[in-house]
């Protein structure tokens, strides 16, 4: 992986991003379930 997460994506991103996953993290089997959902949502993915 190169570069950092902080220089590949602004600061405002990710505070939104950690906000949705402590939001949904109920509704998913894991953390880490919770997190690829929050990306797809956010168009993170490919």
């Amino acid at each position: 992986m190169s570069g950092s997460t902080s220089k590949r994506y602004p600061a405002e991103l990710r505070e939104r991003a950690v906000r949705m996953v402590v939001e949904i993290r109920a509704d998913h089997e894991s953390e880490w379930a919770a997190m690829a959902k929050i990306a797809e949502l956010l168009g993170l993915t490919d």
